[in-house]
């Protein structure tokens, strides 16, 4: 196996890539970039195991970039494909390649839901060699024509255990059937178990199998405190963590409630982003600029965050409200503690929740041991940095991402249908 001081040059990518990322400040590889290049380089099919934050998009995207650079795709017909579950991954993906896709000659495209379609055809009939997707609305296109798979030579499917979670699996081997059966295929996943396996042996061909996993419970990596609390005080404790220093994403179970918290945050002088589905993509874009760049520290959103979102310098990850199930859990708090860095996972329990809260948790590899806590307390202060919000309502808007939705229903309360397939077939979108 390749040593920790190999370089990109090493690992047999062109120049040109090399120098692209050098050109944004990357130069060494993370494990599981060093083990997949060179098989992923060779067109071997690649079946990787690597949570969110391990590098795996370079793993796969940059030894595609390689593969298709020195001709053109067809018109309409790309070379390359990328399936993922959401439309937040499916822009960082496009932005994160974009420059040494600059480099090779290689046009990258995404195509999402909740962004006019009509653009999105626009841009494709122009000409691209990958389509980065997710899958209701790469089917939609398909379907009506505008697009055909029948060019793919190298297909991704990314995060392939939220694709099965979400329901997508259908709509990912219809489209795998699509391409033509001899191409490369890779896919990463945080599992590799179930539906996935099962999709990996009906799609991969003696893949080359690659595991990198940083595990969740290493104190050195992550601190996962469990924080009792009353129904009384929850909100408190919450709001007096969210006003701390420091990049902070709070999780809640329903976008309800995170609509409810972020405005009570706002009241008390807390700027704060919220993020969950009923958020136009341009609302969601924004925030999520808004959050990378350090104008808003406060992060609240649904689990629609828990997968695929990289943002730089997460410090805090906290559940407000215990997550479902151990897998979850496990989603959440890889928002932090990324590519060896440190971070802290705080969870807020009731007296109800412990028992199903300890369960999940010990599922998940973490000790749970509870701490009683009040919004003074002094452990939540040395442990989480929390504070007495400032106390006053925000006045002007900035930093602080508003929307008034529109929603247009059809006649069965669903939003209607604007491009794709005549047959009337009700199918997922890919909105999340």
């Amino acid at each position: 196996m390749p040593g920790p001081t190999l370089s990109f040059a090493d690992l047999g990518l062109r120049p040109v890539v090399v120098h692209a990322l050098r050109k944004i400040g990357i130069e060494t590889p993370f494990p599981i970039q060093r083990d997949a290049i060179p098989d992923a380089l060779a067109g071997t099919h690649i079946l990787g195991r690597a949570p969110t934050g391990s590098g795996k998009t370079y793993a796969f995207g940059l030894p595609m970039l390689h593969r298709l650079s020195g001709s053109a795709s067809p018109r309409g017909r790309p070379r390359g494909l990328i399936l993922v579950p959401t439309r937040e991954l499916a822009l960082q993906i496009e932005q994160a390649l974009e420059e040494p896709a600059l480099a090779s000659g290689i046009r990258i495209v995404s195509v999402v839901g909740g962004v006019p379609v009509k653009r999105q055809v626009d841009r494709l009939l122009r000409g691209v060699d990958i389509v980065v997707a997710t899958p209701g609305r790469l089917e939609d296109i398909v379907d009506s024509g505008a697009l055909s798979l029948d060019a793919v030579t190298i297909t991704v499917i990314d995060e392939a255990d939220r694709l099965a979670d979400l329901g997508f699996l259908p709509q990912v081997q219809a489209l795998l059937d699509r391409t033509p059966p001899r191409g490369q295929r890779m896919l990463f996943s945080a599992t590799l178990d179930g539906d996935v396996d099962s999709l990996s042996h009906r799609y991969l061909t003696s893949p080359a199998v690659h595991s990198t996993e940083q595990p969740l419970g290493d104190s050195a990596v992550a601190q996962h405190l469990f924080l009792r609390v009353s129904n009384e005080t929850k909100s408190a404790v919450a709001t007096s963590i969210a006003a701390r220093d420091g990049r902070t994403i709070m999780f809640l179970r329903t976008k309800h409630a995170v609509d409810r918290f972020t405005d009570s945050l706002h009241a008390v002088g807390v700027a704060a982003v919220a993020l969950h589905g009923d958020k136009s993509q341009a609302n969601r874009t924004r925030s999520l600029a808004a959050f990378a760049d350090g104008s808003v520290p406060v992060l609240v959103a649904t689990d629609v965050a828990a997968r695929g979102i990289h943002v730089d310098g997460v410090s805090l990850v906290v559940h407000v409200d215990p997550p479902a199930d151990a897998k979850d859990y496990t989603h959440r708090a890889g928002r932090t503690a990324r590519a060896g860095n440190a971070g802290t996972v705080v969870t807020l329990v009731t007296e109800k929740e412990q028992p199903q809260v300890s369960t999940l948790a010990a599922l998940a590899g973490v000790d749970p041991r509870f701490v009683d806590v009040t919004p003074s307390s002094r452990f939540l202060v040395e442990n989480t940095g929390a504070r007495r919000p400032p106390g006053h309502p925000l006045t002007e808007p900035t930093g602080v991402i508003r929307e008034t939705p529109k929603r247009i229903k059809g006649k069965d309360g669903r939003p209607p249908k604007t491009y794709g397939s005549s047959s009337g077939r009700t199918r997922r979108t890919g909105r999340r």
